[in-house]
């Protein structure tokens, strides 16, 4: 609908796309339209008042049929054009273009050719996955969906904290204290037991000692080193089946040692390094970005410089026109140095990299949510626990059924509960994490979406293919009551919704959307009769619409649909 309103008042006003989008509104009362357009922006420019540039504007539009056939009534009212839709014409239209295009429906071209390359997940090896490391997998996730629902290419990097100081200790902490078969019975947390110990102030010099001899290539080190990389990511990619992540590539900060250390020289070469306290930095004080460590003084490359080089391999590799990094917020002024670094490096193309910020997770208690009760948070026991809920509340709801389709129900219910749980706040803020209430089937829940969109698949199955078959070919329209409009405003808007979630790379618009759409639904579902109504072949097709829009909404946050709840 908004789309037939920006296409009259562009040709009539001759105002771009772009402004009269801005400019339209949404009247407080029905009673004054579905839509309205304020004319002061146009009265400098036309040299007349606002008022008399309405009525003009409603004369313009008025004389072209074609144009004002979805309208019941076009007005001018003082300074405003205040648009009434024809909502049968507007069902017909609405309707018609999604069961034409189904899970197509709202795919634009606006992105083709353009490649994003996104730097999510990104877990430490050794540790266990962290409630932060979810947060940019699915939001990340979601971001790089959305890019390609609108016709664009994402690369999916998981860039793994797998080098530095730490490792040395976890390697003389091993030696020290290692099981070779509690590790392979339970790798992260025995890993993660003696990297406790090994952190310890008395052991700190053994630590930097093995490191060394890793960075040296030591046999026994560079053993142990790719055996806990290769135990840790078996661990990982158990959450990853669960959520359903896929990555293009499976790098790490120790990909990049050499490219660190040509980073370097490139850095000396273009006379961007000074030195301080024996070490190398890049000074950006004068830019309120402080001091950018880049070589310590025994000659250790940094984060900071395994970065710059990944970057640079990553836009020269992917052709990249953005650079993404989905990473919690508290690193937002290593971003700010990493782009700042790379612009002085003369990479013009640093201005279009992009830090996703994410805030933190807290527990109920309001505290960071890193701890409860003294023990660190392991993501695998927060997916067991989830998916434990949803099985429990499924057998209370259906018994009879089977033991392999109620695991299958209740993986797909427990991750959308987690994932629709997180993306439907905007993603800077913090958030309490609280299983009891995002697993639950009622209210602003991930099950609540995938209910509505096994009610309406259950809806279609009851009404059977003969009775379907109606609803195809020349929608007959005898009346649109108000839920059924409201609905038809909602599938109407996604298209509008996703162009704003990837503008503001925000998937908290498609979630709230999302169940506002499954809301209205709902409404339209207990106040309209469908099958058996006389307006059976409409409501049938309405239905139909729904499902897709709400299909196409779960896949661009990750979520699985599912036909039965």
């Amino acid at each position: 609908m908004k789309s037939l309103i920006t296409d009259v008042l562009t040709k009539s006003a001759g105002l771009p796309k772009d402004e009269v989008e801005r400019l339209l509104e949404i009247p407080p009362s029905s009673e004054l339209g579905d839509y309205a357009f304020p004319c002061f922006a146009l009265s400098k420019q036309l040299k007349k008042s606002p008022s008399d540039i309405a009525r003009e504007l409603v004369t313009k539009i008025s004389s072209n049929l074609d144009d004002i056939r979805h309208f019941s009534d076009v007005k001018a009212a003082g300074p405003y054009v205040n648009f009434f839709m024809n909502k049968s014409e507007v069902a017909r239209k609405v309707v018609s273009e999604v069961l034409k295009l189904k899970e197509k429906y709202g795919r634009e071209a606006e992105n083709k050719g353009k490649t994003i390359v996104m730097d999510l997940s990104s877990p430490n090896i050794a540790k266990p996955f962290g409630i932060g490391h979810l947060r940019s997998t699915i939001i990340g996730e979601s971001v790089c969906r959305t890019h390609e629902f609108l016709g664009g290419k994402a690369v999916r990097i998981n860039y793994l904290g797998d080098w530095g100081t730490q490792f040395g200790k976890l390697i003389f902490g091993f030696k020290k204290w290692g099981s070779m078969e509690e590790l392979k019975k339970d790798p992260i947390v025995h890993l993660l037991k003696i990297y406790v110990e090994a952190n310890k102030e008395d052991y700190e010099d053994g630590g930097r000692a093995y490191f060394r001899k890793l960075e040296e290539g030591d046999k026994e080190c560079l053993k142990l080193w790719k055996l806990f990389r290769e135990l840790s990511l078996k661990e990982f990619d158990k959450i990853y089946s669960l959520l359903g992540s896929k990555f293009d590539l499976v790098s790490g900060e120790s990909f990049y040692n050499k490219a660190a250390k040509e980073a370097v020289n490139e850095l000396k070469k273009k006379n961007l390094l000074v030195e301080s306290e024996d070490a190398l930095i890049v000074d950006l004080k004068n830019e309120g970005l402080g001091a950018v460590l880049i070589q310590k003084k025994d000659g250790a490359a940094l984060y900071v410089t395994r970065d710059i080089a990944a970057a640079i391999d990553r836009h020269k590799k992917f052709k990249a026109d953005i650079l993404m990094y989905e990473v919690g917020q508290e690193q937002a002024l290593h971003f700010k140095q990493l782009f700042r670094v790379l612009e002085l490096m003369g990479f013009f193309w640093a201005k279009n990299c992009v830090h996703i910020k994410h805030g933190l997770y807290l527990d109920s208690d309001g505290k960071k949510f890193a701890t409860r009760k003294g023990k660190v948070v392991f993501m695998s026991d927060i997916t067991d626990e989830t998916i434990s809920l949803a099985k429990n509340e499924i057998k209370s709801r259906f018994p009879e059924l089977k033991n392999k389709e109620l695991e299958e129900r209740a993986k797909k219910i427990g991750m959308a509960a987690i994932i629709y749980g997180d993306l439907k706040n905007y993603r800077e803020n913090d958030m309490v994490f609280d299983l009891d209430r995002f697993i639950k089937f009622e209210g602003n829940t991930g099950p609540y979406l995938q209910y509505s969109y096994a009610r309406a698949s259950s809806i279609l199955r009851k009404a059977g293919d003969g009775k379907a078959k109606k609803s195809k070919g020349k929608l007959i329209i005898s009346n649109i009551e108000k839920s059924e409009f409201a609905l038809i405003k909602f599938i109407d808007s996604f298209k509008d919704i996703v162009s704003k979630a990837h503008n503001s790379l925000d998937p908290s618009i498609i979630a709230n959307y999302s169940y506002d759409l499954a809301k209205s639904f709902n409404d339209f579902y207990q106040e309209c009769q469908v099958i058996g109504s006389d307006c059976e072949g409409f409501r049938l097709s309405l239905v139909g619409a729904f499902r897709i829009v709400m299909k196409n909404s779960l896949w661009l946050l990750g979520i699985q649909a599912i036909e039965e709840m």
